[in-house]
C-alpha cells in the first residue's frame, strides 16, 4: 500500500468572533504557511491575518502606464513623423484629442494584464488540484463553519500543529493528505490537459467565427440586409439604358427651401449685388471665429495674414490685410468662399451660405484690428 504524503491540518469554527480571534493567534504564531476559510467575507479578516498589500494592482499599473506612454509615442510618431495632417486646425501634436485613447489603452491592457496575472501567476493556473478540494473541511467553510488550514513544512511537528488548533478553541481537527495525482502535479501550462483544452478552444472560436462570417451571413434570412434592391456606388445598372447607377439630379432642381446660386463663376455681379445679411453680433462673430479657425486659418494663418501653418506643403496664400482684398465688397469674398480661386478650393461642402457669411465678418474684424483708424482708438 503506497502512503500518503500529509498536506496538514484543519480546525473549524462556529461563529466570526471566534475565527477573528484564532486567525489573530494564527498570524502570531510560528506557523507561517496558512490559510483562513470562510463562506462569505469575514470584515477585518485580512487585518488580523495581518496580510501584506496584494502586487496585483502594481501589475496593473506597470502594464497600463507602458500601454499608455507606448500608445502616446505610437501616436506622435504616426501623426508628426510619418503621416502629418492638419485636421481642421489642429496641430500635430494633438494631445487632448488623444486623451480618450489613451484612456481606453490603459484600463483595458491594465485590465487584461490583472485577469491574467490573477489566474496564471497568483493562482497558478492550470494548477486546479487541492488536497482540499471534495473533503469534508470543505464543504463544512462553504456552507455554515469558518476554518483554518496550517500546512506542514518539513522542519514542523505535525503534534505541535495539533496541539495549537486545541489552544485556539478548534474543532473536528483534521488530518488532509495529498492523493498521488496531486503530490505529483507539475504546475506548467505545457500538461496535456491544458493543451488538449486550449486547442480546442481556439479551434471552436476560429470555426465558429468563420462559419458565421462566412457562412451563416449569406444564409436566409440573416442575408436580407446584405441582398437589397439597392445599387452601391459605381456599380453597372442594368435598369437604366447609360448602364450608370449614380444617376445626376433633373436639372434644375434645387434642395426644399434653399435658392440656387446665382453667381456661380461670376465673381464680379456677386460682388455688386450680394450683401451680407447678418448682423455684426458676438453671436456671428463667435460663429465666424470658429469657422474660420478650423478652415481658413491653416492656409491664412490666425490673423488672415498669410502665414500658412501647413509647413511648405501649400504655398502660403496671400495676405487678406492688403489694400485689395480690403476694398473688396463682402460679396466678392463670398465668391471666393463659394467658387474658390486659383489653389484655393470651394468651401460650399464645408461651409454652409450663413457659416460663409459669419467668416466674412470674422475676417473683416482682424482687417479692422490691424489696419484700425484713428477713430477706432
Amino acid at each position: 500500500m503506497e502512503e500518503k504524503i500529509l498536506y496538514g491540518y484543519t480546525g473549524l469554527f462556529d461563529t466570526p468572533d471566534e475565527i477573528i480571534e484564532a486567525a489573530e493567534k494564527t498570524a502570531a504564531s510560528k506557523f507561517e504557511n496558512y490559510d483562513v476559510h470562510t463562506p462569505y467575507p469575514v470584515h477585518g479578516m485580512d487585518t488580523a491575518m495581518k496580510l501584506k498589500p496584494s502586487k496585483l494592482p502594481y501589475v496593473a499599473l506597470a502594464v497600463g502606464l507602458s500601454a499608455m506612454f507606448g500608445m502616446l509615442g505610437f501616436m506622435y510618431w504616426m501623426s508628426t513623423i510619418d503621416y502629418p495632417v492638419i485636421v481642421g486646425g489642429k496641430p500635430f501634436f494633438a494631445f487632448p484629442a488623444w486623451v480618450p485613447v489613451l484612456f481606453e489603452i490603459t484600463v483595458l491592457s491594465a485590465s487584461i494584464a490583472t485577469v491574467v496575472s490573477m489566474i496564471a501567476i497568483f493562482f497558478k493556473f492550470p494548477n486546479i488540484s487541492h488536497p482540499l478540494h471534495d473533503t469534508d473541511f470543505m464543504k463544512s467553510i462553504t456552507s455554515d463553519k469558518y476554518g483554518i488550514s496550517i500546512e506542514v513544512k518539513d522542519d514542523e511537528n505535525e503534534a505541535e500543529i495539533k496541539s495549537f488548533f486545541e489552544s485556539i478553541g478548534a474543532k473536528n481537527i483534521t488530518a488532509i493528505y495529498w492523493d498521488n495525482e496531486e503530490a505529483n502535479f507539475k504546475n506548467t501550462v505545457m500538461q496535456p490537459k491544458f493543451l488538449t483544452m486550449l486547442i480546442v478552444i481556439i479551434i471552436g472560436v476560429s470555426g465558429s467565427t468563420y462559419f458565421t462570417l462566412n457562412k451563416l451571413m449569406f444564409m436566409t434570412p440573416f442575408n436580407w440586409m446584405r441582398e437589397q434592391a439597392k445599387y452601391i456606388p459605381q456599380e453597372e445598372s442594368i435598369f437604366f439604358s447609360d448602364g450608370f447607377a449614380m444617376r445626376n439630379p433633373v436639372e434644375g432642381t434645387v434642395s426644399r427651401g434653399l435658392m440656387p446660386y446665382k453667381f456661380a463663376n461670376k465673381p464680379e455681379e456677386a460682388a455688386t449685388e450680394l450683401i451680407n445679411p447678418l448682423p455684426v453680433s458676438k453671436k456671428n462673430l463667435d460663429l465666424g471665429k470658429i469657422k474660420y479657425d478650423i478652415y481658413c486659418s491653416p492656409c491664412h494663418g490666425y490673423f488672415a495674414e498669410g502665414d500658412s501653418r501647413l509647413r511648405g506643403q501649400f504655398p502660403n496664400p496671400p495676405s487678406l490685410h492688403s489694400e485689395k482684398v480690403r476694398t473688396w465688397s463682402d460679396g466678392r469674398i463670398f465668391s471666393v468662399l463659394t467658387d474658390g480661386q486659383n489653389v484655393m478650393p470651394s468651401y460650399t461642402y464645408q461651409l454652409d451660405r450663413n457659416e460663409r457669411w459669419a467668416v466674412i465678418l470674422y475676417v473683416r474684424a482682424l482687417q479692422r484690428s490691424l489696419n484700425a483708424k484713428e477713430s477706432d482708438l
